[in-house]
């Protein structure tokens, strides 16, 4: 008898516990790209969540049609085919974040975490706990970039979504924004960080 799947567990675990960034340490290359600012970064987190949920569900649904020795390529044709039109969507309605974030969009068919997830996941389950587990691990991924993304421009360009934060008064007395902040490296840290301060409160995940 096929063991029962926690739907609950499927949609939340990698939100937090079994998170694709901060646990799997994947799609890390994109988390230090596309974080110098917030808008580029929810963008780029959004368009994740909708590929990894639609590519989870049709692979899912055509799973076991698919010969085992030619299932990477077509789990690699879906993700291409869906990335092709998000891109697009982006460039009729969001044309200077869709330039802002230029190549990333379309290196998200090589994002370790849509393939890890077709693979581990979506080849073995039905549609809807593999469209769960899509928007589950697509919400965990941009949660960690708006986190970073937040932190990165706020103290490297003092705006929040191109908002200026810090006040006026603050520069005049003498206040300068830390350049760092919005270099790759610095993102590397801030990430860093996160999974200290993750692993610290979940302390399970040290053993």
């Amino acid at each position: 008898m096929a063991e029962k799947i926690n739907y609950k567990k499927v949609f939340l675990n990698p939100l937090s516990k079994d998170n694709p960034v901060i646990v799997q340490i994947l799609g890390i290359c994109s988390a230090l790209a596309v974080t110098a600012q917030l808008e580029p970064a929810m963008v780029m987190g959004l368009s994740v969540i909708a590929i990894l949920a639609f590519s989870n569900v049709i692979i899912s649904v055509i799973r076991k049609t698919i010969p085992a020795n030619v299932r990477i390529i077509v789990q690699l044709v879906v993700v291409a085919a869906l990335v092709v039109v998000v891109n697009q969507l982006l460039l009729a309605y969001a044309y200077d974040v869709s330039k802002e974030l230029s190549v990333f969009i379309g290196l998200i068919i090589t994002n370790c975490i849509l393939m890890g997830r077709l693979e581990a996941f979506a080849m073995s389950n039905k549609p809807w706990p593999s469209f769960l587990d899509g928007i589950g691990n697509g919400i965990g991924y941009t949660i960690i970039l708006i986190i970073v993304a937040f932190f990165r421009e706020l103290f490297g360009s003092g705006t929040l979504f191109g908002c200026q934060i810090v006040p006026q008064s603050w520069y005049d007395a003498g206040y300068v924004n830390n350049g760092l902040m919005i270099l790759p490296p610095m993102a590397l840290i801030v990430v860093a960080c996160v999974i200290w301060v993750h692993r610290s409160y979940h302390k399970e995940l040290n053993e």
